[in-house]
């Protein structure tokens, strides 16, 4: 249940009563109450990022975060100044999930998924109201906090800083953005959105590719029970790539690998996941690991087989999810990552601004935490070649 909570790890109160209704609970513990999960998965109608679900944090709790002290800051409705915790978790308004970074001196409070998996997170509100009540109960403990890559756009940024006051400094900074591209209609065709020169840079790489043999593209939805055999293959395909030398496949990392079966697997049991393959005579020649989530298609895994290269085969297999994601009438093909050379020359200059927010709260913990990045940052202006 949600209840009145004076302290936090023994830290004090916060101040506002708008927060009181809040609590913190160990994140694995509580996967074993339906009860929880049930309230955290009827707060996913507000989601706008696949990175805030259940499974996404579920999937790294059993994986790349095994071990670590991951918790729940969560927060209830209140209505005419009283929390609803008679209702239990069903008054569940707002959460956070965050794991103690033990590897950082002080311990920061961390979001799952910014660092081992590079992609954008934020925390899961239904009202402003509720992301301002959260907001007050993070600000109100004395441990550091970092969110390494949230949307600038989240109602983070203006809550906390808000909320700090009186009680913490706050630094917000640009962090990697991500690509986007939006769709229509017109996406249907999507060779017809770019130059003369692209088109023709298309047409050659078809020409390439039906040189080598029979070419087909295909795009499933796989059920739990034939999830494995399709990420099995994606994996394989992978491995036939640059990807494997330079370590960054999937199948390269025990855990990676195990992250994302378990968070695809769980995509694919809600009937949200996509996998995408073009074939030339059979023989997968690229692949594509994809989610559909609020009307967007994205795209979270890449690869090639280096044998088919000369053809372009991830460039053939990427204009077709985006006629298909065209063609299902979604708003955006959301590239995920960071806009790399490839993608801004070729694809998009369009993003999403993300940014990293850090507080550092009037404590011991805080202020050396206020040390330790003032002296990064320094060492960075004045050997910047040291990368330091």
């Amino acid at each position: 249940m949600i209840r009145t909570q004076p302290h936090i790890d023994g830290e004090a109160a916060p101040r506002s009563a708008s927060a009181r209704a809040y609590k913190t609970v160990a994140f694995t513990p509580a996967l074993a109450d339906p009860a929880f999960c049930a309230a955290w998965t009827r707060l996913e109608a507000s989601a706008a990022l696949p990175t805030q679900g259940l499974a996404f944090v579920t999937a790294l709790a059993c994986s790349m975060l095994a071990g670590a002290d991951i918790n729940v800051f969560a927060v209830a409705h209140e209505i005419g100044g009283q929390e609803l915790a008679a209702r239990g978790w069903e008054g569940l308004a707002a959460l956070l999930p965050l794991y103690r970074d033990a590897s950082s001196r002080p311990h920061r409070w961390r979001m799952p998924g910014a660092r081992e998996v590079y992609e954008p997170c934020d925390a899961l509100y239904d009202s402003p109201e509720a992301a301002h009540r959260l907001a007050q109960a993070i600000a109100g403990q004395s441990q550091p906090v970092s969110l390494d890559r949230i949307p600038a756009q989240s109602l983070l940024v203006p809550t906390l800083r808000a909320a700090m006051k009186g009680r913490g400094l706050v630094s917000v900074r640009s962090a990697l953005p991500c690509p986007t591209i939006t769709l229509g209609p017109a996406w249907e065709h999507p060779e017809d959105q770019f130059n003369a020169g692209r088109r023709s840079d298309f047409r050659r790489a078809a020409r390439k590719a039906a040189a080598m043999g029979a070419v087909t593209y295909e795009v499933h939805a796989p059920d739990p029970d034939t999830f494995d055999r399709w990420f099995d293959e994606a994996l394989d395909v992978e491995l036939h790539s640059w990807k494997k030398e330079a370590g960054t496949a999937m199948a390269s990392d025990r855990a990676k690998a195990d992250f994302f079966r378990a968070f695809f697997r769980a995509a694919s049991a809600a009937g949200t996941f996509r996998v995408a393959f073009v074939r030339i005579d059979g023989q997968p020649a690229a692949m594509q690991l994809a989610i559909e989530h609020a009307a967007r298609f994205w795209l979270f895994k890449i690869g090639y087989d280096e044998r088919f290269g000369k053809c372009s085969p991830g460039t053939l297999l990427m204009l077709h999810t985006l006629r298909y994601a065209a063609s299902r009438g979604l708003i955006a093909y959301e590239l995920l990552g960071n806009i790399e050379p490839w993608i801004s020359e070729l694809w998009t200059r369009d993003h999403h601004e993300c940014v990293r927010l850090r507080t550092y709260p009037f404590s011991i913990a805080g202020l050396t935490a206020l040390a330790v990045d003032g002296g990064d940052w320094l060492r960075q202006r004045l050997f910047p070649e040291t990368g330091a």
